[in-house]
């Protein structure tokens, strides 16, 4: 015998697999594809049955929603996408693994925003609901108008005051006027009067004479 040879004698030889532990392999199997077969059926089932109820949903002109009992994720994306294949809106609502449910809606008959909020926080929609929040919008609305028509009203006094203080504001007004013609002698300004010189011509040439002769006497 080879080294080779030798050596692979040697070795521990693989485990076996038992014909039990084989049959019990092969019937955890069979049951995992039993269980799957079971679970595709079941849904596939569910799917005919949503196809039913929401086309005759759709032939029935007095419905214009439709409310399906809580359901899990996969159930409820059945719902979504037949719904969708159908021309209709479906919404989900209420609180995942606990109450999540669906409702469908008509393209036609469209949930109001209003709808939609009062669903999605845990409340029934009804039309004493609608009432109340279509008269909550209409005080509010008023309430509004009110108040820009507050903010665009000028002020208006009780009394006039101009006419109450007449004597005041004209005695004011006189002497600011005053204030505003007087000659302000700070700036080299003197009253006309002081400017006018009423000496005749004959004075004033013989007043000038007088100065030079003054002026030539104290040169000499």
């Amino acid at each position: 015998m080879d080294l080779l040879g030798s050596i692979l004698s040697s070795m521990d030889k693989p485990p076996t697999v038992s014909d039990k532990q084989k049959e019990l392999l092969k019937r955890q199997k069979q049951e995992m594809l039993k269980k799957q077969n079971a679970e595709k059926e079941m849904l596939k089932k569910f799917r005919l049955k949503t196809e039913k109820d929401l086309n005759n949903f759709l032939n029935d002109p007095k419905k214009t929603r439709l409310k399906y009992p809580p359901m899990e994720q996969i159930f409820r994306s059945i719902v979504h996408e037949v719904a969708e294949e159908c021309g209709l809106t479906a919404h989900s609502f209420g609180k995942d693994g606990i109450d999540r449910y669906i409702m469908v809606f008509k393209k036609e008959y469209p949930p109001s925003e209003d709808e939609l909020a009062v669903l999605r926080n845990g409340e029934e929609w009804t039309k004493e609901k609608e009432q109340e929040i279509a008269l909550r919008r209409e005080l509010e609305r008023e309430e509004q108008i009110e108040a820009a028509k507050r903010k665009n009203e000028k002020f208006t006094p009780n009394s006039n005051y101009q006419e109450k203080y007449q004597h005041l504001i004209g005695l004011e007004a006189a002497k600011d006027a005053a204030r505003a013609t007087k000659t302000n002698k700070q700036y080299g300004f003197v009253p006309s009067e002081n400017k006018k010189d009423h000496r005749s011509i004959e004075e004033t040439l013989a007043d000038i004479q007088k100065k030079k002769r003054k002026l030539a006497h104290n040169q000499d």
